[in-house]
């Protein structure tokens, strides 16, 4: 009996390592789209999206969900569309816990992750004409810069934040962002950077 548990245990160390292995995989394979992104293919990066999507699953991995919405979001031509998606990227990031995002980046906390997204909700809002909403996004998004480190990926979120506050309380909703982006960096925590509006 004794060496049969020993034998359960290999396989359940097992079973875990493939199971990592799968998860990296599928980050892997985010990566290699966002690099397509940037690369200038925008339509073939949209529909590698989609096909990634499919495979996680509207239930799958919080992870890969949250981190193929936040990207997915760019790849939009309709800003209703961009916002959609970084409401799924939000959702997702809800279900994620600390436990499961060590595994990808041992030093990231999950609370480290809302003031992008936060920011990036507020600058899709703002981009709508809905600066109500963006600014509801925008105050949650200063309040939970607390916990991002004293980078240049903190320091680029605080001055994003920073940018699209003036944008607002000067009116100008449903024009973009202002020469440089109002939106924030997708650089840091989730991958680089999410291209920012002209």
């Amino acid at each position: 009996m004794h060496g049969n548990d020993r034998r359960t245990g290999v396989e359940d160390a097992v079973a875990e390592q493939q199971e990592q292995a799968a998860d990296d995989a599928m980050m892997t394979r985010i990566g290699q789209v966002i690099m397509l992104h940037r690369g200038g293919d925008r339509a073939e990066a949209r529909d590698r999206f989609l096909g990634l999507w499919s495979e996680i699953g509207e239930d799958g991995d919080p992870l890969h969900r949250c981190t193929l919405a936040h990207y997915m979001a760019d790849t939009q031509d309709d800003p209703a569309d961009e916002l959609a998606w970084d409401l799924r990227a939000l959702s997702a990031a809800e279900e994620l816990t600390d436990g499961r995002l060590a595994q990808h980046e041992q030093s990231l906390a999950v609370r480290a992750l809302y003031p992008s997204l936060h920011l990036n909700l507020a600058a899709d809002y703002f981009k709508l004409g809905r600066s109500e909403a963006a600014r509801t996004h925008l105050s949650r998004a200063r309040g939970a810069v607390g916990a991002l480190a004293d980078d240049s990926y903190g320091a680029g979120i605080r001055a994003a934040i920073g940018r699209l506050e003036v944008k607002l309380d000067a009116g100008e909703a449903g024009g973009g962002g202002p020469e440089g982006g109002a939106g924030p960096s997708r650089e840091g925590p989730l991958g680089p950077p999410r291209q920012e509006s002209p």
